[in-house]
């Protein structure tokens, strides 16, 4: 196992709605609110994303054209509380099929003040010699998690 040298990227968001609905709008809604317009990986604009609902499921978009780009996996499904995804994602975008060389995201989803609190942590950036940290960089900052949720959170 990997020494965890580059902190993990944690940020949060509570939303106005059950955590059985905010853990469903996260997963069956992915295409709702996630900007597929600045955010594929494909040749072409990607027309809808994915997260197949169960433990070994894909994490992907496919185009108008219907040629699918796989980001990684689902590990772990366990709705409303917890998903844990894999991604397979190099510096460049491109797939990397390699699980060993995959960070994970975890997110939770736990009730608070009639609403949900929803809490994303991406880690495990050193399993990706060439270019963890610079993944890193990425997810933390402009466009990355931060934006995302606050995204994520309008839905409600």
């Amino acid at each position: 196992m990997t020494e965890a040298t580059l902190s993990a990227v944690t940020r949060s968001v509570t939303v106005n709605a059950s955590p059985e609905r905010a853990f469903e709008v996260f997963t069956a809604g992915f295409s709702s609110w996630w900007p597929i317009e600045s955010h594929h990986i494909g040749a072409t604009m990607a027309v809808e994303v994915f997260i197949e609902p169960r433990a070994g499921g894909r994490w992907f978009e496919r185009d108008a054209e219907g040629a699918e780009c796989e980001w990684g996996f689902v590990t772990e499904y366990d709705p409303p509380h917890r998903l844990m995804l894999s991604w397979h994602l190099t510096p460049e975008y491109k797939f990397d099929p390699d699980p060993d060389k995959a960070s994970e995201i975890e997110v939770t989803f736990t009730p608070k003040d009639g609403g949900t609190l929803v809490e994303l942590a991406h880690r495990g950036f050193e399993r990706r010699a060439d270019g963890g940290a610079q993944i890193r960089e990425t997810v933390s900052g402009p466009g990355g998690w931060t934006e995302l949720l606050q995204m994520y959170a309008k839905t409600f």
